[in-house]
């Protein structure tokens, strides 16, 4: 004769043993997910950086107003950057 759990037992180590791999399988969409957005984060700053050359270069060191345009001289401090967003 064998040695048997129930089948309820079974059961609950099968269901257990499912429900540990959907979250693992999930967990690992999740990173995918999160290291595309990670490049996406990197290309942005990427981005900004061109943009705030391109602005220092025709306005000099400026403050922008992001909610009008406006944008007001600063003195430029060595190590800081030119062109900064308020």
């Amino acid at each position: 004769m064998e040695n048997k759990i129930t089948d309820e037992q079974l059961s609950t180590i099968q269901e257990q043993q499912n429900n540990l791999s959907q979250v693992i399988n999930e967990i690992g969409v999740l990173e995918t997910r999160k290291h595309a957005l990670l490049h996406q984060v990197a290309e942005i700053n990427t981005d900004i950086e061109e943009v705030k050359t391109e602005l220092e270069k025709e306005y000099g060191a400026v403050n922008i107003n992001l909610e009008d345009g406006t944008y007001t001289e600063i003195t430029k401090e060595e190590g800081e950057p030119a062109v900064s967003h308020v």
